[in-house]
């Protein structure tokens, strides 16, 4: 969530813009509290992976997107990518991502990614695409390939894959699981209530039924929803209940930040205080490991959910 960039030439680059289907939001903007400020990334180990970037011109989703956690991430060894290039065939209300239609699929870009995670040394990244709903395969082909040039080109690696619900078509799934990385992330992004409206070409219950079906298949499983688009606090642990019973492992929780006013409002700022408690609930459940803050986003301590 929350990211945008500007070279359409770079599949794991970002762009700024896109052609929204929402109307621009014209109502004065909520001010943000004072527990979404960020502390400026510092420490041997980001400096470091910031110097690498800058010399070999490496494209991450946390540089692109400006993400608040990037300096922790790096410290941690941890780095987020994009493929299938930088336009989805989605449109939804809270991502800054371009939709239209793609360009042709990059057969080299499994290739780059590999190198990319080399040259960075990183200990665990995390993979995500936009969707590609065009191609027949969804572009699980090149999601497999992505996997398997990492474990070659840097096989003390670990991944997370945090992958689209490839429209219901469980042969494109069981590529992700056939390929096994070392856990499986598809985020409901919201309650059932407001998925029309947040993921327009999604459905609620096919999400929960990719998170079924991975975790048939063995995968460890992990989704993650964003607060403050006017979920109720019983929706959340509806959610909550539903994810506990596809056996999902990991679940996040974070503030929703609107990217442009043209893309769906902030309709509250959800105090830590709540975050905690949502934690607390979501371990209470049976769920293995909650990540819950203001700032936690998909790939927040993604290292820490291998256990």
């Amino acid at each position: 969530m929350d990211v945008n960039g500007s070279d359409p030439s770079n599949a794991l680059l970002i762009p700024m813009n896109k052609e929204e289907i929402i109307a621009e939001d014209r109502s004065p903007r909520l001010k943000k509290p004072d527990w979404l400020r960020v502390k400026l990334p510092t420490g041997k180990e980001y400096l470091h992976v910031r110097k690498l970037v800058d010399t070999h011109k490496l494209h991450t989703i946390c540089e692109s997107g400006n993400c608040p956690n990037m300096g922790e991430c790096w410290g941690a060894g941890t780095a987020t990518f994009m493929i299938l290039g930088n336009i989805c065939t989605r449109s939804c209300g809270f991502c800054a991502v371009a939709t239209g239609r793609p360009l042709a699929i990059d057969e080299k870009e499994p290739e780059r990614v590999a190198e990319s995670v080399k040259l960075m040394n990183v200990k665990h990244c995390v993979i995500t695409s936009v969707d590609r709903d065009e191609l027949k395969d969804g572009g699980s082909m090149i999601w497999a390939e992505t996997v398997r040039a990492i474990r070659r080109a840097s096989p003390q690696t670990t991944m997370e894959t945090l992958i689209p619900d490839f429209r219901g078509q469980w042969e494109n799934l069981q590529r992700i699981i056939d390929v096994h990385p070392e856990i499986v992330s598809h985020n409901l992004e919201t309650v059932r209530r407001l998925t029309r409206q947040v993921r327009i070409q999604a459905k609620y219950e096919r999400s929960l039924e990719v998170l079924k079906r991975l975790k048939a298949g063995g995968m460890k499983t992990k989704s993650g929803i964003m607060l403050g688009l006017g979920e109720t606090q019983q929706e959340v642990l509806e959610t909550m209940d539903d994810l506990v019973a596809v056996g999902l492992d990991v679940m996040t929780l974070g503030q929703y930040l609107q990217p442009t006013r043209k893309h769906l409002p902030v309709k509250e700022f959800i105090h830590p205080d709540v975050f905690a408690f949502y934690k607390t609930e979501g371990l209470r459940k049976g769920l293995r490991y909650v990540e819950s803050g203001p700032l936690v986003r998909s790939s927040y301590h993604a290292e820490k959910h291998l256990f």
